[in-house]
């Protein structure tokens, strides 16, 4: 299963109806959770959501609203016994904050937590679920974005398996070794399948418009970004270094993503489909203004 499901959508001040952040990814048997903002644990309680889940703790930076809730969290880990490591990403000047909130309170620490700072732009992990990347953005401290790629691989075709008489064990071995010699005939995997485009995830928190949104932007099925405010107020953008509606959903264009998903609004607003409608005179795909607890679908493999 790949899904995203939003724990809050607030900024800096959380109202009635919005939290402050978190968002939660899951993506096949790893959890990803990011930026994790006051009240993040109480919010997966109402998602149905158990610390168990959680492989990955991603923080963009440290204000308040996208790390506050990591004491809880952190805490909750060990509460649970969560028996697998968790590996903690965060921007390395940071460092000191993040030991603080990850000893913010006595607890009985029984957890794996793994640090893994992020210094600097470039590919932070590899694993079975793809590569994570992590590129800087411009943002009054120091603030990262991450994102998730999946390598590209082949889609096997029944109708050419069975044109070539390849079936059980021997289409396994196809896959594996590139090529089989079935004695007759000698069968490669290029003959049976078709190319299939890895999927694509990013996360982009507190940033004016910068190279690295288009890079961490390129390419994703699905991109959450701040929208912190309307175009009505991008000089209050720009200056506090925040996206707009319409500066986001030009970067969704640009990059061809498929599913946009916009949050982290600032309290003035208090009509959302404001942020569809200035969204949607730049960007024709798929758009999402996200609300707490909503739960968004990975769009299907292209």
């Amino acid at each position: 299963m790949r899904e995203l499901v939003v724990l809050g959508t607030g900024s800096q001040v959380p109202s009635r109806e919005r939290t402050q952040n978190g968002y939660f990814l899951r993506w096949d048997d790893e959890g990803f959770l990011f930026d994790p903002g006051e009240g993040t644990q109480r919010q997966m309680i109402y998602a149905g959501l158990a610390a168990r889940a959680i492989t990955r703790l991603c923080v963009t930076h440290f204000h308040g609203d996208h790390c506050l809730g990591v004491p809880g969290i952190v805490q909750r880990l060990s509460l649970d016994d969560v028996p697998h490591p968790v590996r903690a990403h965060y921007p390395a000047s940071g460092q000191t904050y993040f030991a603080r909130l990850r000893y913010a309170a006595s607890f009985f620490e029984r957890a794996e937590l793994l640090e893994e700072p992020v210094e600097e732009d470039g590919l932070l992990s590899v694993g079975s679920f793809g590569q994570l990347w992590a590129r800087r953005l411009e943002h009054p401290i120091e603030t990262f974005g991450y994102q998730l790629i999946e390598p590209d691989g082949r889609r096997m075709l029944p109708d050419k398996l069975a044109a070539y008489g390849v079936t059980g064990p021997d289409v396994g071995r196809l896959q594996r070794a590139g090529s089989l010699d079935l004695g007759d005939r000698l069968v490669h995997v290029d003959d049976v399948s078709e190319p299939r485009p890895g999927q694509r995830f990013a996360f982009i928190m507190d940033t004016r418009l910068c190279e690295n949104v288009l890079r961490l932007a390129d390419g994703a099925d699905l991109l959450v970004i701040e929208s912190t405010y309307l175009s009505s107020e991008s000089e209050l953008a720009r200056r506090f270094g925040h996206l707009t509606a319409r500066q986001a959903a030009r970067v969704a264009a640009e990059c061809g993503v498929r599913k946009l998903v916009l949050t982290h609004f600032s309290q003035r607003y208090l009509e959302p489909e404001r942020f569809h409608e200035e969204a949607a005179a730049e960007f024709s795909g798929e758009i999402v203004v996200a609300s707490d607890l909503s739960r968004l679908s990975v769009p299907a493999r292209r």
